[in-house]
């Protein structure tokens, strides 16, 4: 096809969105809402996914060491068994007995859980620390009863790691390689939680898949009503055109052109809609919540996805209609 040629099926095309230009503005306004909606949606997956983020940080399991506490108040002299050449303590506890003697062997455990690939951060947690945090969530009664922990040699608690994931979807595998490392006795999480923050994200993901695919189907259908719309007007032109010969790209371009147009305004308009939506709604959102994902985040991605949609819906749209009339008006003039 000439460059002359496809100059003026574009224009043709540009020509049929203003000479239908309320049917046009019927489908823009369809589409714009369309995507509207879909962009809505996309928005509140991403600061649904942001909540989820933060709250997986905040979902952190403690792995217990096996130190000086754990060999003396749990079952490190049966778990280990007792070198007997060395010189036990008053509390009949030998090196032997446990695998953490002092806080760098602590942090350098530590260090071994932050190279797993699932873990996002870790916190060494001493057994002082500990006690403090144990001793703050107590009511004021326990907390005068057991006055004795504060005395030296009378914390029950061991060393701990404070560790993060960054993916809960392998937490139950990220536990057990933490349990597997030599020195870390138990491990107390929440996978009742993790398991809920999972089912959460899995369904917003397939519920915004389907959410797309019936949108993506609704503005197949405005588009191709519109295109049938331009086709039955200009029915006696598509007639002599393809009379004299002209090709089924020839004539099918223009309403292919028709269809991208309608899909990249709507798309364009959807886009400034959406920004000016966003930003009231974040404005009380955010001195009640606290922070959102930013639009400048997402202006880009729902540009795109919004011209994609466009696009595709008016390419495809039309492709379909025109295509079913020419394979129609083709047997019409074989019979002939």
């Amino acid at each position: 096809m000439k460059l002359n040629s496809v100059r003026y099926l574009v224009g043709e095309g540009f020509k049929n969105t203003w000479t239908n230009r309320l049917m046009t503005i019927a489908s823009v306004g369809v589409l714009v809402a369309c995507m509207v909606i879909m962009g809505i949606f996309v928005l509140i997956s991403q600061n649904a996914d942001m909540a989820m983020g933060n709250l997986e940080k905040q979902n952190v399991i403690m792995a217990y060491m096996e130190d000086y506490s754990w060999a003396l108040y749990g079952n490190g002299n049966s778990q280990l068994g007792k070198d007997t050449t060395e010189q036990a303590d008053k509390n009949g506890i030998r090196p032997s007995d446990y695998v953490i003697h002092n806080e760098d062997e602590a942090k350098a455990l530590c260090d071994k859980i932050s190279e797993l690939d699932n873990v996002d951060s870790v916190t060494f947690v001493s057994s002082e620390e500990g006690l403090k945090s144990a001793i703050k969530s107590m009511t004021e009664e326990q907390r005068e009863y057991f006055t004795f922990l504060n005395e030296e040699g009378e914390n029950p608690l061991s060393c701990a790691a404070k560790i993060s994931m960054k993916d809960m979807k392998y937490f139950d595998k990220t536990v057990a390689e933490i349990q597997k490392l030599n020195g870390i006795d138990t491990i107390q999480s929440s996978s009742e939680d993790a398991e809920r923050i999972l089912a959460i994200k899995d369904g917003l993901a397939a519920a915004s898949a389907w959410l797309i695919a019936i949108l993506m189907i609704i503005s197949l259908v405005i588009v191709s009503n519109t295109i049938r719309v331009t086709m039955y007007t200009r029915k006696l032109e598509i007639s002599i055109m393809k009379a004299v010969g002209a090709t089924d790209a020839f004539i099918r371009l223009p309403f292919v052109v028709e269809g991208m147009v309608i899909g990249i305004v709507s798309a364009l308009l959807a886009e400034g809609l959406l920004y000016f939506c966003y930003r009231i709604a974040t404005e009380k959102i955010v001195s009640t919540f606290g922070a959102v994902v930013p639009f400048g985040d997402a202006m880009w991605t729902l540009l795109l996805l919004f011209i994609g949609i466009g696009v595709v819906a008016g390419i495809i749209g039309s492709v379909i209609i025109i295509s079913k009339y020419l394979r129609k008006e083709g047997s019409e003039f074989a019979a002939i």
